[in-house]
């Protein structure tokens, strides 16, 4: 299976450290997520990115920084909306629905299907699918490697996803959970949970 680490939603002080560490210890997918801020905080932080990190990073939004820094790709949001005209590279894209998974996966690389289970960020988003519907999405042959799941993923939950047949998962809040971004500036924790993951997934 395949890892992809969504960031923080909001910038701070260490994240050009963390990412970097991150980097260093395996992270191959980087999803830069931060939802209504300035593309001017995007574009600091990946001017302080190496080269070769910036390669493995798509961005949800701003995706004239996808040429700009040389990244892997950008990521839709949704089921329906087109790419940038004339776009041609790497593409990701979110799902919130099984009856529309086949169709999204024609338009993107990967598919995020979210809501997999409770989410660790948001408290009152529940899991979407009952298990059962799961594994007939999979017996119908809608979750396969071209599919990652997103919410709720951690160290408890990886087995049950790799027996539904996803091909890859996404970690968010399991990760910078074990972090105050206000707070602490130590984060080898953080880094040794992103190894254990990792190698709990055979990445």
């Amino acid at each position: 299976m395949k890892l992809v680490l969504m960031t923080q939603p909001t910038f701070f002080v260490e994240e050009d450290k963390i990412l970097s560490s991150l980097f260093e210890a395996g992270l191959d997918d980087l999803h830069l997520f931060k939802p209504g801020s300035s593309p001017m905080y995007s574009e600091r932080l990946l001017t302080l990115l190496p080269d070769d990190y910036r390669k493995r990073i798509t961005v949800h939004d701003n995706y004239y920084l996808k040429e700009e820094f040389k990244l892997r790709g950008i990521h839709i949001d949704d089921e329906t909306t087109p790419a940038p005209n004339g776009y041609k590279g790497h593409i990701s894209r979110s799902c919130s629905h099984l009856d529309l998974l086949k169709e999204t996966k024609k338009h993107a690389d990967y598919v995020l299907l979210k809501y997999i289970f409770d989410s660790q960020t948001e408290p009152d988003r529940k899991a979407t699918f009952t298990l059962e519907q799961l594994q007939e999405a999979s017996r119908r042959g809608l979750i396969d490697r071209h599919v990652y799941a997103l919410g709720g993923m951690n160290l408890d939950t990886i087995k049950a996803v790799r027996d539904l047949g996803f091909g890859g998962i996404v970690i968010s809040g399991d990760l910078w959970n074990r972090f105050n971004i206000h707070q602490e500036l130590e984060y080898q924790a953080l880094i040794d949970h992103f190894c254990k993951i990792r190698k709990a997934i055979g990445s």
